[in-house]
């Protein structure tokens, strides 16, 4: 298998810590679907990233797909309950995880694209994402409480796209305080940055 992705991105982050996490191989390809000759479209249609590319040629994309599948390929490290109240609720932790990372996606594109003349940029439109991310760590923290990892006691796909946003969030926005804020996502943010499936998906420094 073949993913396609940039090193920077949350949602290839998220998939690159399942593969690591169930054992499987796989060949990455650094490709930023922003650049000018990226090859994206060539095997995603939307040109986004992650795009897993299978032997036969065919591709899968959108992380949440993604993950899904490569969970059912092992039976190492299960990560997302087969059915059930539980696993809507790891699904759940996983939407809103990515959704604090889309709102912050967002807010950064309409600061720095820059096909977008500064006159053309919206401060209120980035104050509404900011106020989602917001929302999202405050449910974040209510939902993990004192609780070891988001979905019980053990790892899950809830605590790897937690990870990923909280790692994306202080990579991209430091000024957001939310170590400070939420001292338990901190804590579940530093036990996971110590596994290895996460220090060797660690983004490159700005």
């Amino acid at each position: 298998m073949k993913l396609i992705g940039s090193s920077t991105s949350p949602y290839v982050r998220k998939v690159r810590i399942v593969m690591a996490e169930k054992k499987l191989d796989y060949r990455f390809a650094e490709e930023s679907p922003w650049a000018d000759d990226s090859q994206v479209s060539a095997s995603n249609p939307l040109g986004k990233v992650p795009c897993l590319v299978m032997e036969g040629g065919e591709a899968v994309f959108d992380s949440r797909v993604i993950v899904e599948y490569l969970d059912t390929l092992s039976p190492v490290g299960k990560l997302i309950p087969s059915t059930g109240r539980e696993r809507a609720e790891v699904k759940t932790w996983e939407a809103l995880a990515d959704g604090v990372i889309d709102a912050g996606v967002l807010a950064r594109m309409e600061v720095t694209w820059q096909h977008r003349k500064e006159s053309e940029r919206s401060q209120a439109w980035i104050d509404r994402q900011f106020g989602k991310i917001r929302s999202g760590l405050s449910a974040m923290s209510q939902g993990l409480g004192e609780k070891p990892y988001c979905s019980g006691i053990h790892l899950s796909l809830s605590d790897i796209a937690v990870g990923c946003a909280l790692g994306w969030l202080a990579f991209r926005f430091p000024e957001i305080e939310w170590r400070d804020d939420y001292p338990n996502l901190a804590r579940l943010h530093d036990k996971l940055a110590l596994r290895p499936s996460f220090v060797d998906t660690q983004p490159p420094a700005a």
